[in-house]
């Protein structure tokens, strides 16, 4: 049954416009679309789950791992509800890969190479070297990492952590470190940190920079202040959900050059390739020879991933992603009795390992492919996205189904690659913003009322997204229309309930958790934290406060300000303008020549300084910063960054 059919039997079977808008369960339509995905795949296939069940080991004691402050980061219990067959209010194909998703423990991927799963978003390997644990991507936050591998002293005999390998330059992967490496045991060369090239520049791009509004973003995409439930989170894809708490960044002692490179590790030979640009900036994979085992990071997963994130990132090259994994297939396929990544669980057998390469390395070609084939015969995105179809492949390996990226959003990020935001539409090169907009279209449709009947009977009819539309240009034109956001909240939560991926699932269902509830969120991970803030050189860190630089705000002519921070020999000089604040990397060495303003202060301080957790006054009068020469030029610098605003609204004006 086509979805075609399926609106027509909706609206044959509608019954008069209902009263209120329904809260928690499934529309007729929406019953229909989940059923029509049941029946074209093959749900039942058990061959994933012997796969994430093989080598299990143990679990985890107790349901739930606490941070240092008692509060929880991860609840080992929260997905039992996910038993059976798909509830009416989930894709049933979402449902499969969350159960999957949800299995947890350490487990031995062949002797000698275990993985904590299923604690975080992200899995954590361990392999057994020669005189300790090597470790490969540390999770998102300390305390599943550091329970993660208690687990597998407990279980396998204890080890000491020689080396820690970032795989890339995502905070699920590197943000747990504290949890198994202390800073005197990096510091001390006791345990090295082994990352791509430019691992850290990337790291602090995406964290600093750009973090304020990419972790509001991340609420969308991560569903991290949904109850988890049947109508609720029930995974992300990629793997469940984030684990909660702060992270951490520390800068690797050895990178991987980007022609990548030999090197063994406490007895273990790794042959690292680069993988940098395609599912991260800088990415790297590896082949362990004693093991016959490919370790593909995130580049190659059990998902179709995301060429363009909901929280936002720099487009990836889909072409180059699929040449990456060409050459891995080419290099390593044949040879390989394993393939494991930092999501999901391990692909058996040499001629297994060679098929999920291929048709990994088929998505990103054919998402690329069709995409450029139809825009050079005039498509536009959005007319793109929604012919894009889907390969032959698609139907029977559900490691390349849209569970985290997806074909019609990825073929938007395809186009944006290419021709950025404008499809060459002149209309829309210059459009009114959304709430002048709303307020127009509004008025078109003849005032609230009759705008609100259209969006309800678009909401009968199952045609939730023309109906989402009316009723957000209500919301954006009278954010006070409670009956607007009311059946808002209720159309997005039928597009959530429909949507095969784990990430369109939360993005709607928080839509409608905050359009009922309010813009309130708990528990969300900070990059802004001590230990991300510490492990950033200096002038990157200025770089990130620049962007909170406010003209409006700066008071006098400016000057130049200049930086410096003994206890780690960096010095940074800011040249303060009227409407830009410029910061250069200087010599430590060097005298303070042509500089209007001198402050000296340790980078530990001035974390705390920028913390709020220290006073300057105080710092000034206890002479731990000294400040010489315009010390109002100072306070004008400082005065002129904007307050960030770590919650503000998305779906309202």
């Amino acid at each position: 049954m086509n979805k075609t059919a399926i609106l027509t039997i909706a609206l044959l079977s509608a019954a008069p416009i209902m009263a209120a808008p329904p809260q928690g369960i499934a529309t007729e339509a929406t019953r229909a679309a989940n059923a029509e995905v049941a029946a074209e795949l093959p749900i039942a296939d058990q061959t994933d789950f012997e796969n994430a069940n093989r080598g299990f080991l143990a679990k985890i004691a107790g349901d739930k791992i606490l941070n240092e402050d008692g509060s929880v980061a991860w609840d080992s219990r929260q997905f039992d509800f996910m038993q059976g067959d798909a509830p009416d209010t989930v894709n049933p194909s979402l449902w499969r890969q969350g159960k999957l998703n949800s299995i947890h423990g350490l487990f031995e991927v062949v002797p000698g190479i275990y993985q904590i799963r299923g604690y975080d978003l992200a899995q954590m390997t361990l392999i057994a070297g020669k005189t300790g644990w090597i470790i490969i991507d540390p999770l998102t936050t300390a305390a599943p990492s550091k329970a993660g591998l208690a687990l597998a002293n407990k279980t396998l005999g204890d080890r000491p952590v020689v080396a820690v390998i970032f795989t890339h330059s995502h905070g699920d992967h590197f943000g747990g470190v504290s949890g198994i490496a202390s800073p005197e045991d990096i510091q001390s060369g006791k345990i090295q940190v082994i990352a791509p090239h430019e691992f850290l520049a990337e790291s602090i791009g995406e964290s600093v920079i750009a973090g304020t509004a990419m972790n509001r973003r991340v609420q969308f995409q991560f569903g991290t202040a949904l109850p988890v439930g049947k109508s609720g989170h029930v995974g992300g894809g990629l793997g469940q959900k984030l684990s909660s708490g702060n992270v951490a960044l520390v800068p690797p002692t050895r990178s991987i050059s980007k022609d990548g490179e030999t090197l063994t590790v406490d007895g273990i030979s790794f042959d690292f390739m680069d993988a940098g640009e395609t599912e991260a900036p800088a990415e790297l994979v590896f082949y362990l020879p004693q093991f016959n085992a490919l370790h593909t990071a995130e580049v190659a997963t059990r998902t179709f991933h995301n060429v363009l994130t909901p929280r936002g990132a720099l487009v990836r090259d889909t072409l180059k992603w699929s040449k990456v994994i060409d050459a891995m297939l080419a290099r390593y396929g044949t040879k390989s009795d394993v393939m494991l990544a930092s999501h999901h669980w391990p692909t058996w057998g040499s001629d297994n390992v060679q098929t999920a390469l291929k048709n990994q390395r088929g998505i990103y070609r054919y998402v690329h492919d069709q995409t450029m084939r139809q825009a050079n015969q005039g498509a536009t995105m959005h007319e793109i996205a929604e012919n894009i179809g889907e390969p032959d492949f698609a139907k029977t390996d559900f490691g390349v189904r849209d569970y985290y990226g997806t074909l019609n959003h990825n073929s938007k990020a395809v186009y944006q690659r290419y021709f950025g935001w404008w499809d060459a539409v002149p209309a829309h090169y210059h459009e009114l913003p959304p709430v002048e907009a709303s307020k127009k279209y509004v008025a078109a449709m003849g005032g609230a009322k009759k705008a609100l009947t259209v969006g309800e009977k678009a909401f009968e009819a199952g045609d939730y997204r023309w109906a989402a539309t009316v009723f957000n240009h209500l919301v954006f034109a009278d954010p006070a229309d409670e009956a607007a956001k009311k059946w808002l909240a209720s159309t997005y939560e039928q597009l959530g309930f429909q949507a095969e991926a784990g990430t369109w699932r939360n993005i709607y269902l928080v839509g409608a958790k905050e359009l009922r509830e309010g813009n309130i969120v708990k528990n969300s991970i900070s990059t802004a934290n001590a230990k991300v803030l510490s492990g950033i050189p200096a002038v990157d860190l200025f770089d990130a406060m620049a962007t909170r630089f406010n003209p409006a705000k700066m008071q006098g002519d400016g000057g130049i300000v200049r930086f410096w921070f003994p206890d780690r020999k960096e010095a940074v000089s800011i040249d303060l303008g009227k409407s830009v604040m410029f910061p250069r990397k200087e010599d430590y060495a060097a005298t303070a020549d042509g500089s209007d303003t001198q402050i000296t202060i340790s980078r530990a301080l001035f974390t705390k300084l920028l913390m709020r957790e220290a006073n300057a006054m105080e710092l000034i009068q206890n002479r731990e910063m000294l400040v010489s020469g315009n010390a109002a030029l100072m306070a004008a610098m400082f005065g002129a960054l904007d307050e960030v605003e770590q919650q503000f609204d998305i779906v309202t004006p």
